[in-house]
């Protein structure tokens, strides 16, 4: 937390840290979001498919490349852990890391959510985000971050010292290894950090502890995304509700989520192609 100082501070200190940043990963030569093309494509879609996750659960949902999905709250304030794979590969999953870099701690509309190395490539573009008017809060919070890891039982029984088997990361693992009829061990491994979707969170400005808030999440309020590729996706109705007191336990409010795919009409992704890997020749230097 960086709130020891057991060692003098050179003469020259506070030159040093007056020095000013240099952003890491400048993304301005990523393709541009096109905000007309996607209103565009969502003129007149049809909903297809509906998945209900209930409280303290998950469920996995299947998205083919070019339709909308949408996380909606439906009853009251809850947020929401997603992963996502390609659906064909699942050893391809979303990269919270990458994507953070990229982009920010918390993610909206026009912001794309990568996949690991080595595909690095967008599996989904946020398309409409009905919380972007939160922005950030006088305490650094926001919502839609992808800072956190996902709450699990392994931390749980580390902290409070009893097993708990209603987070995320274990409703994800029940999710994943019902939907592909794999063993519980096999799937355990291959879910991953999540965006916390409608989650407010942030840094503390003293010890700079990631911390959580009551989430502004209404009932309606939604967040959309495109499938850049054919996707599974995994939703767990976190056990800490709107996350404003408790992350993980039977002691918050907890409400159910629906997750809504939508199919574009015909010809209304005109010009538009499925993501393609990263054009790394893949040599590592090896010779």
């Amino acid at each position: 937390m960086k709130i020891i100082h057991d060692h003098p501070a050179p003469k020259d200190a506070e030159a040093r840290k007056a020095v000013a940043p240099v952003i890491c990963y400048p993304n301005t030569t990523l393709p541009a979001f096109d905000p007309a093309f996607f209103d565009r494509a969502r003129e007149g879609m049809e909903l297809v498919a509906e998945t209900y996750i209930p409280p303290r659960d998950a469920r996995c949902f299947e998205v083919p490349a070019g339709h909308f999905v949408r996380i909606v709250s439906i009853e009251g304030p809850q947020v929401g852990d997603l992963n996502f794979w390609n659906r064909h590969d699942l050893t391809e999953r979303f990269f919270s890391g990458k994507t953070r870099a990229l982009h920010g701690t918390h993610i909206s509309t026009g912001d794309r959510l990568w996949s690991t190395l080595p595909h690095l490539r967008p599996l989904a573009t946020v398309t409409r985000d009905t919380l972007d008017w939160y922005g950030f809060d006088e305490f650094g919070g926001a919502v839609h971050d992808v800072i956190g890891t996902r709450c699990d039982p392994y931390t749980h029984a580390v902290l409070q010292g009893k097993d708990y088997h209603y987070c995320c990361h274990s409703n994800l693992t029940r999710a994943l290894a019902a939907h592909c009829s794999l063993p519980m061990d096999e799937a355990e491994l291959l879910v991953h950090d999540v965006l916390n979707v409608f989650m407010c969170t942030g840094f503390t400005k003293d010890t700079h502890q990631y911390f959580m808030k009551a989430s502004p999440v209404r009932p309606g309020d939604y967040l959309e995304f495109f499938a850049e590729t054919d996707l599974l996706g995994g939703m767990s109705a976190c056990p800490g509700g709107d996350c404003g007191s408790s992350h993980s336990g039977d002691a918050a409010t907890c409400y159910p989520m629906k997750v809504e795919v939508f199919r574009p009409l015909d010809g209304r992704l005109e010009g538009w192609t499925p993501s393609k890997p990263s054009p790394y020749s893949g040599g590592h230097g090896a010779g």
